[in-house]
């Protein structure tokens, strides 16, 4: 590859990452591209060189933002025997709260899913598949894994999502610790053996 065409693949890649950062922190209507091209240290003109449009960027940015989530929670799930316990652990902190723009981006793109189109839509489908298989454990599973890996994804996105929206720091506490602590109580179905 030319050293142009590097150079273009780099800039790219900077101004998707800095993109899906925006989209996380403030939603898909939030960043605007002279903005994003500036933090990404290019021109306003040299957009058209990397994106069609600002919607083919968002669209980009919101794909990069869901797809980041599956290594972050992969690493999660590592870190404990049980990888719902892992994940359990990792996504219901302050800190997963308190930094949407490097959050997973099933919390802060929901809604935005909902009113979006079908591509949109499919790709925040594909992350939630990914979770669900990570949670219930990849191959043949359960029903009961499958159920539980659907109710432990809700309470972890959900959670977060409200803890998120509140003022009191108390309150947004409190409501971590409680989910942390009745999901790390409800028993975990049983992966499915191996066939």
């Amino acid at each position: 590859m030319g050293h142009s065409k590097v150079d273009k693949a780099a800039s790219r890649e900077r101004v998707l990452r800095m993109a899906a950062r925006k989209v996380r922190a403030e939603g898909v209507t939030g960043p605007g591209v002279a903005e994003l091209m500036k933090e990404a240290g290019l021109t306003h003109g040299g957009f058209y060189r990397h994106f069609a449009s600002r919607d083919d960027l968002i669209a980009h940015a919101t794909a990069a933002a869901l797809a980041e989530g599956t290594a972050k929670m992969e690493r999660a799930a590592r870190k404990n025997e049980d990888p719902r316990i892992g994940l359990i652990d990792a996504y219901l902190t302050q800190q997963h709260r308190d930094a949407p723009a490097t959050g997973c981006a099933l919390v802060s793109l929901g809604a935005a899913a909902g009113r979006g189109n079908q591509d949109f839509k499919k790709a925040y489908e594909r992350q939630v598949h990914a979770y669900l298989d990570l949670i219930a454990g990849h191959g043949h599973q359960t029903e009961g894994a499958r159920a539980e890996a659907m109710l432990t994804l809700s309470a972890l996105v959900g959670a977060t999502l409200i803890s998120r929206a509140m003022a009191d720091p108390g309150l947004c506490d409190e409501l971590l610790t409680a989910v942390t602590d009745q999901l790390k109580q409800h028993p975990s179905a049983p992966p499915a053996p191996a066939v």
